[in-house]
């Protein structure tokens, strides 16, 4: 059995369930399983709360066993997981007649959608006709848990739109294992909606379909974007009724419910730092940070007095990439607080999100944000915001010359930004080389897409695609619709001008190679918000057909796709989404 990383169990409960107690028992954090389909899956194995009546059934041939937890009976009374799992039995097969129990419960599935072989096969080492059959259905939906796994919710606390909200934790998302695949990449699997947790507090612990089959898309567009970012490996659609007040209006209407499986390298986030410095607890505060570092952060040396700050000056560095990639495809998180905020610097918690349509730096996708705390422009700021509480969460740790040293580097973080901001932008817009004009360029275009609202994707895209001879002449073609928006401006023949003599300076280059080098950086598609509305739409009618259709042509968002052509996926925005809104409830 492979060695696996161990924290002692009192400091796991503090971490998962919430819970204190006394015994300081070491407990791997791992266990090993039979194999499931090609390689062993490495199973997250420590004492939390769990529903517990229980048999072992036969899982697939050759897979891992399933531990059937819960028979999956549609029952609408709210409550009826937690009536049912004070009834269970203990198990002492996992010793936790001392602990109190909780439930992943789920409710009657109606459609499983994959990503495909994407994450199945190349992260979780899974056949695709494995999602053929009952036994993985009823594993994503929650109903029945790979034998040895024990779930757990992770506590964490956060600050939301800059107020500081205490503790707060998985109140719908339950980690399910850590699988080892061929690779020897260990990637965390979490159902999203898959009941209640310690951390509830006054949810149900479901989401419902319209925000599931969102993170569903995204997260995979994301990737094939080149934006690090959690994946979604399935998403389970329930007949069973989820009730929402969608804009907090009081207008509360029933919807559809939905298990979303994602996985990702790590869960953890700025909150999870945060809670702990908050709360006194810097013994848990020293091994957690340890264990993230030993982990997740090969680059620091784990046993240098020093680790905490160069721990902090990575996740600094990564996170002033991560932002300026978000920029440079018009993304907007939405909600970006720390509990929202990946210490590996990876896109996570897909909620109101919305990647900008016409170019507005004031663009919020969240209509829960009446602050625009959130908006496109200022996620920038967000991100110092964020790093300054991460260090303020590492100071009990550290001696007053290491503070003083994390300061200067926080302080560094404004030119990071800038710096990959302006080389991301300098290759949207095919530029080779260094010229004192470049930053005028760059905002010089802005400036004119902003005040013509002219479509930020499809600016850049059709700059990819035109011609500089076509550029000269400034009468641009209807097919590049959204530069004949700009072209209206009067001094879009002065851009023009600058731009095409900067493409001259450009040492060994031609048109066609700029071309190809600015659709390879440039996506013709990304899911705005008002695609998958319509997906939506159509999936609460039991038409995934949309799904499917933005699946296929999100995984390849550079190249042409004749059927997103046909949808109208690169056309303006349709005038009856004009008005469209997306919130926080989910």
């Amino acid at each position: 059995m492979p060695q696996c990383a161990r924290l002692p169990v009192t400091h796991l409960r503090s971490l998962y369930s919430g819970t204190n107690t006394t015994r300081s028992i070491e407990f791997p954090l791992c266990c090993l399983t039979r194999r499931l389909r090609i390689l062993r899956l490495l199973l997250l194995c420590v004492t939390c709360r769990a529903l517990v009546y229980c048999f072992v059934q036969p899982g697939l041939e050759g897979s891992a066993s399933l531990l059937h937890l819960f028979s999956n009976k549609s029952n609408q009374e709210q409550g009826y997981c937690e009536t049912e799992a004070k009834l269970a039995s203990s198990l002492d097969f996992w010793t936790l007649s001392s602990e109190n129990l909780l439930g992943i419960c789920w409710y009657s599935w109606a459609v499983l959608l994959t990503s495909g072989r994407e994450v199945l096969e190349d992260i979780l080492d899974l056949d695709t006709s494995v999602t053929e059959t009952d036994a993985f259905i009823q594993v994503v939906s929650g109903g029945k848990i790979v034998f040895g796994s024990i779930p757990l919710a992770h506590r964490y606390g956060g600050h939301q739109f800059g107020i500081w909200a205490d503790q707060l934790g998985d109140g719908r998302a339950h980690l399910i294992g850590v699988y080892r695949n061929r690779q020897g990449e260990k990637w965390e699997l979490q159902l999203k909606g898959s009941g209640k947790t310690p951390y509830s507090r006054n949810g149900d612990g479901r989401a419902v379909l319209r925000s599931s089959v969102r993170e569903f898309l995204c997260s995979e567009a994301m990737h094939h974007l080149g934006i690090p970012t959690s994946r979604a490996a399935s998403l389970v659609v329930s007949d069973d009724e989820v009730w929402r007040d969608q804009f907090y209006n009081g207008n509360i209407v029933k919807e559809r419910g939905a298990v979303v499986l994602r996985v990702a390298k790590s869960w953890f986030r700025i909150g999870s730092l945060e809670i702990l410095a908050h709360d006194g607890e810097l013994d848990l505060l020293r091994t957690l940070l340890d264990f993230i570092i030993q982990e997740h952060f090969p680059s620091v040396d784990v046993k240098e007095p020093n680790r905490y700050v160069d721990f902090f000056s990575t996740v600094v560095s990564e996170a002033a990439q991560l932002i300026a990639l978000w920029m440079s495809v018009g993304f907007a998180h939405g909600v970006c607080n720390t509990d929202n905020f990946s210490l590996l610097s990876i896109t996570i918690d897909y909620g109101p999100f919305g990647f900008m349509e016409a170019y507005n730096p004031d663009f919020v996708p969240n209509t829960s944000d009446d602050e625009r705390r959130y908006k496109i422009g200022n996620q920038a700021n967000i991100g110092m915001f964020n790093l300054n509480k991460l260090l303020q969460a590492l100071h009990p740790l550290l001696d007053p010359e290491q503070k003083q040293y994390a300061a200067q580097i926080l302080e560094g973080y404004p030119v990071l930004y800038y710096t990959r901001f302006r080389a991301l932008f300098k290759a949207k817009l095919g530029l080779l080389g260094e010229r004192k004009n470049d930053d005028d360029l760059i905002a010089l275009l802005l400036h004119l897409m902003e005040k013509t609202e002219a479509d930020f994707t499809m600016t850049f895209r059709q700059l990819s695609e035109i011609t500089q001879s076509q550029l000269q002449e400034l009468d641009i073609p209807q097919q590049f619709w959204a530069l004949k928006m700009i072209s209206k401006h009067k001094l879009f023949p002065a851009w023009v001008s600058q731009y095409l003599l900067r493409l001259k300076s450009n040492l060994n280059d031609s048109d066609s190679e700029r071309r190809k080098r600015m659709t390879a950086v440039n996506p013709r598609y990304v899911l705005k918000n008002w695609m998958a509305e319509s997906a939506v739409q159509k999936a609460e009618r039991n038409d995934f057909s949309e799904v499917h259709l933005l699946q296929q042509v999100l995984r390849r968002p550079f190249q042409k796709h004749s059927a997103a052509e046909r949808a109208g996926f690169s056309s303006p925005t349709p005038s009856w989404a004009k008005d469209l809104r997306v919130s926080c409830s989910s």
